[in-house]
């Protein structure tokens, strides 16, 4: 086996956290990952995982490495890309990671528009609310929300939009529909995962903490969003989570005029080499259904 495919054997590796999972995503046997991988640790003279009977991790030399070679590994792949590419179709894998409720919500319900267009474009998507190092995980796009500051990558920011405070319309007929803020204290809220502390703006724009309280705490936010279209009592949260169920009326807004404003969405992507064709037609693709 040549060094070129022990390297991909090995990028593999380190992504899925396994030789087995490797092994099923690359198509090959269990044996012959780790023979390349053990092959590629004698010619490095070193040792790239660190195995026990649960679990491989990469060590701290080989992070460097891995994150080398998937710059190598990318590059080779937009170079072959933009040969393949006579007619101008953009095609290949993109791999990116996605929160879980922007993906749900605003994303794939859209893919096969993305797909008449871009028929020949793979599309790798992982979901994770948390922070990750794209570059260290191999990703091309990443989505994510707040500020971010890293140098090494280029951020377009998709929307900046108000917190918004919704509830069913059945929910609001049973119990009423709050004026101000302070009306929230004798409604069921549910509490998502930013806590029971919801900021609106005060009658001078200022943001202003208020404190609520409810029978329904839930750690996620689709489980969040279909709370509240369920009736189960009012829920605040970002605008892209709301914004299918408030274009079909599912939920309704409150308190529209108190509405502080919400962290930014943005794209994030490589900074240090060129952005390929297939990676400018899935950004140009979010933009356009993020509006």
């Amino acid at each position: 086996m040549n060094k070129f495919m022990a390297i991909k054997i090995f990028v593999r590796v380190a992504e899925e956290g396994g030789f087995t999972a490797a092994a099923a995503k690359l198509g090959i046997s269990v044996s012959a990952v780790t023979k390349a991988v053990s092959r590629l640790e004698d010619d490095l003279g070193a040792q790239l995982f660190t195995r026990t009977t649960r679990q491989i991790r990469i060590t701290d030399y080989a992070q460097e490495f891995y994150e080398r070679c998937v710059g190598i590994l990318a590059d080779l792949e937009d170079a072959e890309s933009e040969l393949l590419q006579g007619t101008g179709a953009a095609r290949g894998r993109v791999r990116l990671v996605l929160p879980f409720s922007f993906g749900r919500v605003t994303v794939l319900p859209e893919l096969p528009r993305f797909y008449e267009r871009h028929p020949q474009i793979t599309l790798e998507i992982d979901f994770s609310d948390d922070g990750v190092d794209m570059i260290a995980k191999g990703y091309d796009v990443a989505v994510r929300t707040g500020t971010i500051t890293d140098s090494r990558l280029n951020m377009r920011v998709l929307k900046r939009s108000e917190q918004v405070t919704v509830a069913s319309s059945e929910y609001l007929r049973l119990h009423g529909t709050p004026q101000v803020p302070d009306d929230l204290r004798d409604h069921d809220c549910i509490v998502g995962r930013f806590g029971r502390e919801w900021t609106f703006l005060d009658d001078e724009r200022r943001p202003r903490v208020t404190q609520v309280s409810g029978r329904v705490i839930i750690n996620s936010g689709d489980a969040l969003r279909e709370a509240a279209v369920a009736g189960l009592g009012l829920a605040q949260g970002t605008w892209w989570l709301f914004r299918k169920d408030l274009e079909a009326g599912r939920v309704v807004p409150v308190l529209q005029a108190y509405a502080a404003p919400g962290m930014p969405i943005s794209i994030l992507y490589s900074a240090n080499r060129h952005t390929p064709r297939k990676v400018r037609a899935f950004i140009d693709f979010l933009i356009e259904i993020s509006k």
